[in-house]
């Protein structure tokens, strides 16, 4: 059955590998202004292990020779610590109120909507169940979305935060 999925997973923890890469870039650009606002750091954070989190598990399901409930246990083990990683970033950034720019109620239930089909869709696998790859793989896409935005938020939020000295 993974067989079948092998394209989707190269493409998707390319694209994954790829972009984690481009967000350290930009965030060494202006690493004083992330590290000194609660709402950037936690967002950086949360865009780095998401990105991560989507190319270790997309490396994962590449294994060879590797059962649902094998990969399913894997996934299950990834997806609660990038999920635990994502809720708590943004509850942080919430309650210290630096920078307000799209911390929405909105974001927060949409990103943990991803974060939790990841995780029901390794529970699927963990009982040999295929729909937990569909599951996965669309939590995984609109994931991708709301990682791309919130870099973009990342970047708009470092350059309206005014200067200092």
């Amino acid at each position: 059955m993974l067989d079948q999925w092998s394209n989707f997973f190269v493409m998707v923890g390319g694209g994954a590998a790829g972009l984690a890469g481009l967000i350290f870039v930009a965030i060494s650009i202006n690493p004083e202004r992330i590290v000194r606002n609660t709402t950037h750091k936690n967002r950086a954070i949360n865009m780095l292990s998401g990105f991560s989190a989507i190319f270790m598990a997309c490396s994962l399901a590449l294994l060879g020779n590797q059962y649902l409930p094998a990969l399913g246990l894997e996934w299950l083990f990834l997806w609660v610590i990038a999920t635990f990683i994502f809720v708590r970033g943004y509850v942080v950034a919430i309650m210290e109120g630096m920078s307000s720019i799209g911390l929405t109620g909105p974001r927060l239930a949409g990103g943990t909507a991803c974060y939790l089909a990841e995780v029901l869709g390794a529970i699927f696998l963990i009982f040999g169940r295929s729909i937990g790859l569909y599951i996965a793989a669309i939590g995984t896409i609109v994931l991708f979305a709301f990682l791309i935005s919130g870099a973009w938020l990342l970047i708009i939020g470092i350059y309206e935060e005014p200067a200092q000295g």
